[in-house]
């Protein structure tokens, strides 16, 4: 092999590897996991959404978000050593209205693993809506299938801000409006907005 055609080799090979690390980047870019900054009246908390894993129950929250749907309202249930749950009420307690359910996607093989956020729903498993938790513990007992055949959809984790989360889920509670665990003092979420890694 002569320089002159050795040299061509490297060009066309320098060439093709570009191109590859081209694709391979945009291909990143596209399966980029969306994160999601919930600012609240007690810090910033900010959630990475494992897409490939709940694919419904993410485009379901990230519709709330861009609707502007968790914009003032509180987290209404505190449970220190368990999870802080909100995205359904306002401040002086009234439930927002929310879209249809969705299906339950909790034997994604995500577990609900301190700082992990889940969906809240009611006893049908197929019932979630607008409201989610954070775990503030690895609370297995809601690993699908317990703790009713079904367990609870986790789809993302908090990266930023769990001081924060331990901020909230140390707050006072107590009885109001008929129901339990709420802070005394509400914590609001103040805007919810999706933001670039």
């Amino acid at each position: 092999m002569t320089i002159h055609s050795l040299s061509r080799f490297s060009r066309r090979g320098a060439l093709a590897l570009a191109a590859a690390f081209a694709l391979a980047a945009s291909g990143h870019a596209q399966s980029a996991t969306p994160r999601v900054k919930l600012a609240t009246t007690a810090g910033d908390i900010v959630v990475e959404l494992d897409e490939a894993k709940a694919p419904k129950t993410v485009e379901n929250f990230l519709q709330y978000v861009k609707d502007k749907h968790y914009d003032g309202t509180v987290f209404h249930r505190v449970i220190d050593g368990f999870m802080i749950q909100g995205g359904g009420f306002t401040a002086d307690l009234q439930q927002k209205p929310t879209r249809a359910p969705i299906p339950l996607e909790a034997s994604n093989g995500l577990k609900n693993d301190k700082y992990t956020i889940a969906m809240a729903r009611t006893g049908n498993p197929n019932s979630a809506t607008s409201q989610f938790f954070i775990n503030v513990k690895n609370n297995d007992s809601l690993n699908a299938p317990n703790p009713d055949g079904y367990g609870y959809t986790v789809f993302g984790k908090v990266v930023s801000g769990t001081d924060v989360v331990d901020k909230i889920r140390a707050v006072a509670t107590g009885n109001k409006g008929g129901m339990q665990n709420v802070p005394l003092e509400a914590v609001t979420i103040k805007s919810a907005t999706v933001v670039a890694k």
